[in-house]
């Protein structure tokens, strides 16, 4: 698998998102995650927010603040890409990245498809789901962002502090590890 096309892995990592976050039961939105200032609503929102964010990309605005997101304001923010993703010139529009530089969109979608594979492992780790991660999308992420993409992320406070792992440990554990969860 490859990083030529981060909308592939955007779609593929975010559909697995879509079904773990559907598994939420409504008395786990209150609960911790492994991202110590959120809970489980509060991850939600995050991740809804990376759809608002592309959107918002494509069309050279500011995304929406919105709290109490839901899984169908997932997947509508999810199909509403679909085709905005893929139009002609949509991934080398500029927008801003969350550490305040300017980037491509295809940057931003490489990205934010970072973020919905760690926080899908974040919200099935903490509403007892399934956790297991695609290992070809860890892959691709591990070749696209490790080891720069952390340490640039623990300088801003957007990533914890990498946690050590075996040398055995797998690809999923090492890329987890190196996002500052504990596998």
């Amino acid at each position: 698998m490859s990083a030529d096309d981060p909308v592939m892995l955007f779609e593929r990592a975010t559909a697995r998102a879509a079904e773990v976050m559907a598994g939420v039961a409504a008395r786990q939105l209150d609960g911790p995650t492994p991202c110590a200032d959120w809970d489980v609503q509060q991850l939600i929102d995050h991740m809804v927010g990376g759809t608002d964010y592309l959107l918002a990309a494509l069309v050279g605005e500011a995304p929406p603040e919105r709290a109490g997101r839901t899984v169908e304001d997932y997947r509508r923010g999810l199909e509403q890409l679909q085709s905005g993703l893929r139009a002609p010139g949509g991934l080398e529009r500029l927008c801003m990245s969350p550490l305040g530089f300017e980037w491509p969109v295809a940057h931003a979608v490489a990205g934010t498809f970072m973020d919905a594979l760690i926080h899908t492992w974040d919200l099935a780790t903490t509403t007892g789901q399934d956790a297991s991660l695609d290992p070809e999308l860890v892959e691709a992420c591990i070749a696209m962002f490790l080891p720069d993409m952390p340490e640039r992320g623990r300088s801003s406070g957007l990533v914890g502090p990498a946690v050590v792992v075996p040398d055995d440990a797998s690809t999923q554990e090492q890329l987890l590890a190196a996002m500052g969860r504990r596998p």
